[in-house]
C-alpha cells in the first residue's frame, strides 16, 4: 500500500510539472502544509524553484501553521518563489517578510507617499524632517531590506495577477523615487549643517521619469540645485554636488544586503564631461544654446521625483516649451532616426535576436515611434504631452494620429515584451533585456505567461509574433518613407499632359512609355479604395522600378499582381505601410520573370519580402518535417472522407511548400543575400525534401491499394547536379531507383517498386501552378533502355559484369539520401569502390573518358548555337570543369579521402590542396564554374524559362541578367565570362586532354 502512495505521489508530481519528483516527494515528506500544497505548487512558474525556497524558508522559521490558515498568502509566496530565485534568497534571509503577503492587505496597492514614509522610516528619517536619526541601524543595509520587501509585496500582486504591467511599472517608479529620497536623506547625515546651503531637486529620466520602470534598471537622473537665501552659489553648488554624490552611493553602493540598482546620471547637459549639479538657469542656458536633438527627445521624460519639488516642477516648467520647439529644428526627423540607427549598430549581433529592448521589434521601436510623433504633433496639441509610453500612445490614438488597430497592436505587444522583461529580471533581480536561451528558464518564463500546453513554443511563437507586429508598425510610424517621398513631388505632378509622361517615363528608362501609361491608367483610375492607394504607391514606385534591370517588366509584373491580390485586403496595405516589401517587391518585380511567376502564383508568400530573417533559406531538416506532415495529414483524412486522388492532394500541397520556397530563395539571390553555392545547396534541399516527401505519398498509395505494407525496400539515389547539390532554378533532378525486397517478397517485390516509381513519377508530373520538377533516371544502367527499378542485387551484378567507364564516373555525384536510408547506405558501399577505384583508372579507361567527353562537346550542342556563350557545354563552361574535377576523383579519390565529395568546388579546393592541380588553375576553373552557373540562374529568374545560352537575340534580357550579377552593362558581362571560359578551358586542354588536346 506505501509503495503504491509513494508511486501514486511521484506521478502526481510529475504531472504538475516538478522535474525531480524524487527530491520533492523526499522534502514534501510530512511537510504539514495540507492537501492542497501540491495544487499550488503545480500553479507555480517553476515548481522545483518554488519547493526549494519553500523549505529553505521553513528552515529559518516554521510558519507551516499560518500557511495553512491562509492558503491565498501560500498561493502568492509559491507564485513568487517559483518564479524568483532571489526573492527567495531575501526570504531566507528575512523569513518574517512573507507577512507582506497575508491579509487583505497583500492586494492593496501603496501610494507613492505611503513608499517613501516606509523607505525614509526604514533609514531612521522623518518625512517632515528627512535627516536619519542616530543610533540605527546601517541606513544603507536598511534601505536595501525595506526597498526589498516592498518589491517582494508588488512580485505578489504581479505574479498573482491582481496588478497589471502599467500598475507594476508605475509601482516601482514609485518605489524608486521613494530610495532616492531615502538615500537623499542618508546624504544629508553625512553633509551635516552644509546640507542647508542649498536646494537640491532630483529629475527622474527615462523609464524612471515616465512611471514605467523595471524590476531591476538602472535609475535616470538629472540633478538641479539653487542656494538657500543669502547662501554662496559657488558654495552651495558644491554642497549640493556632495549630496547628489552622496545620493548616488547611498542606492548603488555594495553592501551585506546588495546595491539597489545603478544611479545615472549621464543625461545631464554635456554628459559624463559636465557638472553633477547645475543650476536652473545653467540648465536653461545648455538647452537654449547647445543641446541637440536627442537631449530634447530625453527630456519628453523628465519628472521630479526626489528632493525640493517646488524646485523640481520649476525645472520641468521651464524646459517644457524648448522640448515642444525641437520639431521645428532642421534635420529634427533626420537626427532622431540617425539615433535609432546608432542604438541598433551597438547591439551585439550575436544577442541581437534574443534582445527584448534595443533590438528589431523591441521595446525601444515602440518608445522611439510613439515618441517621434509626440514631438511632432506636441507643438500643436498639448494633449499629447506627457512622460508615459502607453498613456502617451493612447492618446495619438484619441487624437487620430496613429490608427486605432495599430495603437491597440503596439500597446498590446509593449505590455507582452515589459512583461517577459519584468519576468526576466525577476528571477536573479540581475539587470537584463535578453531572452535566456537555456530550455528551462524558457519553461519557466512560458509557464509563468500562462502557456501550459508548449511553455516553451507557444512563448517563443508568442514572443516572435509580437516582435514582427512592433517592427512592422515602427518602420510605418517612425519613419514613413513613402509619404516623405510621395510629399517631396513637383506641385504640377498631377498636371503633367500625357506627352509630358511619356517623356518622364522615357527619361526613366521605360522601353515602352505608352504601355507604361497603360497600366498606370488601370492601376490608378476609379474611386475604389485600391485605387486611392495605388496613386500614392506609384509615384514612388515608378522611381524603384526604373532603378531595376527592366523597368516595363517591374510595371507588367506589378500590375499583374496587383490585378490577383488588388481584392486582398492586407495586400496593399502591406505595400503602403511597409517600405521594405514595397522597394523588395519592385526590385524583384523588374528583374525577374521567374520570380514575379512565383508571386503571382502564390500571393501570400509577399510577406517573405517584409524582413532580411524571411529571406534565409530554411534547412532541409525543417522544410521535410512540414513537407511530410502536410502528407501525413492528406494521406491519413483519405482513410476518413471519400478523396479522388490523396496522393495527389499531398502533393499538391507539398509543391506549394515548394513554391513559397523557391520564391524565397530567388528572392534573396536576386538581393545579393545568397552566393552561388548557397544558392544550389537551397534549391537542393526544396527538390531533395519534394522528392521525398511524393515518394512517401506515392508508397502510401501503393500501399493503400494493395491493402498491405510495401514488400520491398525503396530507395532513390540522387545523380548529377541534384547528388552535387549544385542545381539551379531549371534543373532536372537526375535519379536512380533501387529496391530490395523483403524477405519471402521476391515476387511480388518487382511490381510494387515499380508501381511506386511510376507513381512517384507521375505525380510529380501533374500539372501544377509552379515551374516543373522534372524526374529524369536516364543515369540508370543501360540508360533509357534498361529497367526503371532495379534490386540491390541486380546493381551488384550488372556493375560487376557491365559497368562502364562513363557509369563510374556518373557514379561520382551519386548520393543514396531519399527513401530507405538503410538502403542508401548499403547502395554507398556498393558504389564507392566503382567510383573511387583502387589505383585509379587504367589508360584504356582514360581514352574512353576523354573521346567521350570530345563527342560529347561536337555532337551535344545545338545547332546554329555561338559554342563560346554555351554556359554547358562550350569551352571553358560547366562540363569543361565538371570533367577536370571527376577525372582527377576516378585517378586519385582512392588515396585522398578529401576527393570523396559529389561537390564539383570542393573536388577542385581538395585536388589543388593535394598538389594534384595548380592553385591558380584551381582559382580558374572555380571561378569560371561559378560565373556559369550564376549566368544560368539568372537567365532563368529574368526569362522564366532554363537556357544554357547567354541571351544575345534579345537586348532587353541581355541587360537585365548582366543588371542581376552586377554588371554596370551586358558587354561587360559578355567579355568577363568569355576571359574565364578561355582561362578555364586552357587549363582543361593541359590538364584533362594532356597534351594532345581535344579538339
Amino acid at each position: 500500500m506505501s509503495e503504491r502512495r509513494t508511486e501514486s505521489t511521484t506521478a502526481r508530481l510529475a504531472r504538475l510539472g516538478i522535474t525531480d519528483v524524487a527530491e520533492a516527494a523526499r522534502r514534501l515528506t510530512g511537510h504539514g502544509l495540507g492537501a492542497g500544497l501540491l495544487d499550488v505548487l503545480g500553479a507555480a512558474a517553476d515548481p522545483d524553484l518554488a519547493l526549494t525556497g519553500l523549505m529553505r524558508m521553513l528552515e529559518r522559521a516554521d510558519v507551516r501553521d499560518e500557511l495553512t490558515a491562509d492558503p491565498d498568502a501560500l498561493g502568492r509566496l509559491i507564485a513568487v518563489l517559483g518564479v524568483s530565485a532571489a526573492l527567495g534568497d531575501h526570504l531566507v534571509r528575512h523569513p518574517d517578510h512573507w507577512r507582506v503577503l497575508t491579509g487583505p492587505a497583500a492586494l492593496q496597492r501603496p501610494t507613492a507617499d505611503e513608499l517613501r514614509t516606509a523607505l525614509l522610516d526604514a533609514v531612521g528619517a522623518d518625512p517632515a524632517d528627512p535627516a536619519p536619526r542616530a543610533g540605527r541601524p546601517d541606513p544603507m543595509v536598511a534601505l536595501r531590506v525595506a526597498y526589498r520587501r516592498a518589491l517582494l509585496h508588488l512580485a505578489g500582486r504581479d505574479l498573482t495577477g491582481a496588478a497589471d504591467v502599467e500598475e507594476v511599472a508605475a509601482e516601482l517608479a514609485d518605489l524608486a523615487a521613494a530610495a532616492l529620497e531615502a538615500g537623499l536623506a542618508i546624504a544629508r547625515t553625512e553633509l551635516g549643517e552644509q546640507a542647508d546651503t542649498c536646494r537640491l531637486a532630483v529629475i527622474g529620466m527615462g523609464k524612471c521619469g515616465g512611471r514605467e520602470l523595471n524590476y531591476v534598471s538602472d535609475v535616470d537622473v538629472i540633478f538641479v540645485a539653487e542656494p538657500m537665501p543669502g547662501q554662496d552659489e559657488t558654495v552651495a553648488l558644491r554642497a549640493a554636488t556632495r549630496l547628489a554624490s552622496g545620493m548616488i552611493r547611498a542606492c548603488s553602493a555594495s553592501t551585506a544586503e546588495g546595491a539597489l540598482w545603478e544611479v545615472d546620471a549621464a543625461l545631464r547637459p554635456e554628459g559624463k564631461a559636465g557638472p553633477l549639479v547645475r543650476t536652473l538657469a545653467s540648465h536653461r542656458a545648455y538647452y537654449e544654446r547647445w543641446a541637440k536633438t536627442w537631449e530634447f527627445q530625453a527630456l519628453l521624460k523628465a519628472r521630479p521625483v526626489a528632493g525640493d519639488r517646488k524646485l523640481g516642477e520649476e525645472y520641468t516648467a521651464a524646459l517644457a516649451p524648448l522640448v515642444w520647439r525641437a520639431a521645428e529644428r532642421e534635420n529634427f526627423v533626420e537626427d532622431v532616426q540617425a539615433m535609432r540607427r546608432r542604438v541598433e549598430e551597438h547591439i551585439d549581433p550575436d544577442k541581437a535576436g534574443r534582445q527584448l529592448k534595443l533590438g528589431p521589434g523591441g521595446l525601444r521601436d515602440v518608445e522611439f515611434a510613439v515618441q517621434l510623433l509626440q514631438l511632432v504633433h506636441g507643438r500643436t496639441d498639448e494633449g499629447l504631452r506627457g512622460p508615459n509610453t502607453l498613456i502617451a500612445l493612447k492618446k495619438l490614438s484619441w487624437g487620430g494620429y496613429v490608427g486605432r488597430a495599430d495603437a491597440a497592436a503596439l500597446a498590446n505587444a509593449y505590455r507582452f515584451l515589459r512583461r517577459v522583461e519584468h519576468l526576466i529580471q525577476l528571477h536573479r533581480l540581475r539587470r537584463t533585456h535578453l531572452v535566456p536561451e537555456d530550455p528551462a528558464d524558457l519553461r519557466r518564463l512560458g509557464r509563468a505567461l500562462g502557456f501550459r500546453t508548449d511553455p516553451v513554443g507557444e512563448f517563443t511563437a508568442e514572443w516572435r509574433r509580437h516582435a514582427r507586429e512592433v517592427r512592422r508598425l515602427h518602420e510605418k510610424l517612425f519613419y514613413r518613407p513613402l509619404l516623405l517621398a510621395v510629399a517631396r513631388l513637383p506641385g504640377d505632378e498631377a498636371r503633367l499632359t500625357r506627352e509630358a509622361a511619356r517623356t518622364r517615363l522615357e527619361a526613366l528608362g521605360y522601353a515602352d512609355p505608352d504601355g507604361a501609361l497603360r497600366h498606370l491608367e488601370s492601376l490608378t483610375s476609379g474611386v475604389s479604395r485600391r485605387a486611392a492607394i495605388q496613386r500614392t504607391l506609384l509615384p514612388v514606385m515608378l522611381g524603384w522600378f526604373a532603378d531595376g534591370p527592366d523597368p516595363d517588366a517591374g510595371l507588367l509584373g506589378f500590375r499583374q499582381v496587383s490585378d490577383a491580390l488588388g481584392t486582398t485586403p492586407w495586400y496593399l496595405r502591406l505595400l503602403r505601410d511597409d517600405v521594405t516589401v514595397a522597394e523588395r517587391m519592385a526590385h524583384v518585380l523588374s528583374s525577374s520573370r521567374y520570380a514575379t511567376d512565383l508571386l503571382l502564383r502564390a500571393p501570400e508568400a509577399v510577406s517573405l519580402l517584409a524582413g532580411d530573417a524571411e529571406l534565409t533559406p530554411r534547412s532541409q531538416d525543417a522544410l521535410r518535417t512540414e513537407a511530410l506532415a502536410a502528407v501525413g495529414r492528406h494521406m491519413g483524412a483519405a482513410a476518413t472522407r471519400l478523396q479522388f486522388d490523396p496522393a495527389a492532394e499531398a502533393v499538391a500541397a507539398v509543391r506549394g511548400i515548394r513554391r513559397r520556397e523557391l520564391l524565397r530563395v530567388a528572392v534573396a539571390d536576386l538581393l545579393g543575400r545568397l552566393d552561388v553555392r548557397a544558392t544550389g545547396e537551397a534549391l537542393t534541399a526544396i527538390t531533395m525534401v519534394t522528392i521525398e516527401a511524393a515518394l512517401s505519398a506515392a508508397i502510401a498509395k501503393i500501399e493503400m491499394e494493395r491493402r498491405s505494407p510495401l514488400p520491398t525496400r525503396f530507395a532513390v539515389v540522387a545523380m548529377g547536379r541534384l547528388g552535387g547539390y549544385e542545381l539551379g532554378y531549371g534543373s532536372d533532378a537526375d535519379v536512380m531507383f533501387v529496391h530490395d525486397p523483403l524477405p519471402g517478397a521476391e515476387r511480388e517485390a518487382p511490381a510494387a517498386a515499380h508501381a511506386v516509381a511510376e507513381e512517384l513519377r507521375r505525380l510529380l508530373a501533374l500539372p501544377a501552378p509552379d515551374p516543373p520538377l522534372v524526374i529524369d533516371p536516364g543515369l540508370r544502367p543501360e540508360g533509357r533502355q534498361g529497367p526503371l527499378v532495379r534490386t540491390f542485387d541486380s546493381y551488384a551484378s550488372y556493375y560487376r559484369r557491365w559497368s562502364s567507364p562513363w557509369e563510374s564516373q556518373a557514379l561520382l555525384r551519386a548520393a543514396p539520401v531519399i527513401g530507405d536510408q538503410e538502403l542508401g547506405a548499403r547502395f554507398r558501399g556498393l558504389i564507392d569502390p566503382l567510383r573511387w577505384p583502387q589505383g585509379g583508372i587504367d589508360d584504356r579507361a582514360l581514352l574512353e573518358i576523354r573521346r567521350l567527353k570530345a563527342r560529347m562537346e561536337a555532337e551535344r550542342l545545338p545547332r546554329g548555337v555561338d559554342r563560346r556563350l554555351h554556359t554547358k557545354l562550350g569551352p571553358g563552361g560547366l562540363s569543361d570543369v565538371e570533367w577536370v574535377a571527376q577525372l582527377l576523383q576516378l585517378q586519385h579519390a582512392y588515396e585522398i579521402p578529401e576527393l570523396r565529395t559529389t561537390r564539383t568546388l570542393k573536388a577542385l579546393d581538395a585536388a589543388a590542396a593535394a598538389d594534384l592541380l595548380d592553385r591558380e588553375d584551381a582559382v580558374r576553373l572555380c571561378d569560371a564554374w561559378r560565373l556559369a552557373t550564376r549566368i544560368r540562374n539568372a537567365v532563368m529568374l529574368v526569362r522564366g524559362r532554363a537556357s544554357d545560352t547567354l541571351p544575345t537575340e534579345h537586348h532587353r534580357a541581355r541587360s537585365a541578367v548582366a543588371g542581376i550579377l552586377g554588371y554596370p552593362a551586358s558587354g561587360d558581362m559578355l567579355e568577363d565570362y568569355r576571359r574565364h571560359a578561355r582561362h578555364a578551358r586552357a587549363v582543361v586542354e593541359r590538364v584533362f586532354y594532356g597534351d594532345g588536346g581535344g579538339s
